[in-house]
C-alpha cells in the first residue's frame, strides 16, 4: 500500500495525505463492523464517550490492546491526544532515508478521523511521532474537534 501510494505522489505531505485517505476508508468500514459485532453497543453522544471507545474498543480490535494514554490538551478545550508507545503500524515498516520525515501512522489518523466523523463528531486528526526514553516509535494521534461539538456538549449538560 505504501509503495502504491508513493508512486502516485510528489512529496512527503502528499504521501501522508494519501495514507490518511486510505485510513479514512478503512475507518468508515471498521466503525460499522465494530458496531455490528457488539450487540450491546450504543451510539455515543458525548466527546469523552467516543474518545474512550476509540482508546479501548477500536484499539483492541485493531491491535489487540488498548492505547497507552488518552489525554486532554491543557491549552485548548477542543484538543485531545491518544498515544501509543509501540505502534504496530510503524513497527514493521522500514522507511528509506529520503523519506525520514514520513509518519506512516497517518493511516491510523485517517481511521480515527473516519470513526469520529461517522459518529457525528467532525474533527481534524493528525499523527505525530514523539519519541521518549524506551519508546522511539511512540506516536500521538492529535484530535482537534470542531467548535460546534463543544457547543453541542454544553447543551447536553
Amino acid at each position: 500500500m505504501l509503495q502504491y501510494a508513493q508512486k502516485r505522489v510528489h512529496g512527503i505531505q502528499d504521501l501522508e495525505r494519501k495514507l490518511n485517505d486510505f485510513g479514512y476508508r478503512v475507518g468508515t468500514r471498521l466503525l460499522e463492523l465494530i458496531v455490528w459485532r457488539d450487540k450491546n453497543s450504543k451510539r455515543e453522544t458525548r466527546v469523552l464517550g467516543i474518545l474512550y471507545f476509540i482508546h479501548t474498543t477500536v484499539w483492541k480490535t485493531l491491535f489487540g490492546k488498548q492505547a497507552d494514554t488518552l489525554e486532554k490538551s491543557t491549552e485548548n478545550e477542543n484538543e485531545y491526544m491518544i498515544s501509543d508507545n509501540d505502534p504496530l503500524i510503524s513497527k514493521y515498516i522500514s522507511v528509506p532515508k529520503e523519506l525520514s520525515e514520513l509518519n506512516c501512522n497517518s493511516f491510523l489518523a485517517g481511521i480515527v478521523e473516519a470513526i469520529l466523523d461517522g459518529a457525528q463528531f467532525p474533527s481534524r486528526v493528525t499523527a505525530h511521532t514523539l519519541p521518549i526514553d524506551g519508546f522511539p516509535l511512540r506516536t500521538t494521534i492529535f484530535i482537534q474537534l470542531d467548535k460546534e461539538i463543544l457547543q453541542r456538549e454544553d447543551q447536553l449538560k
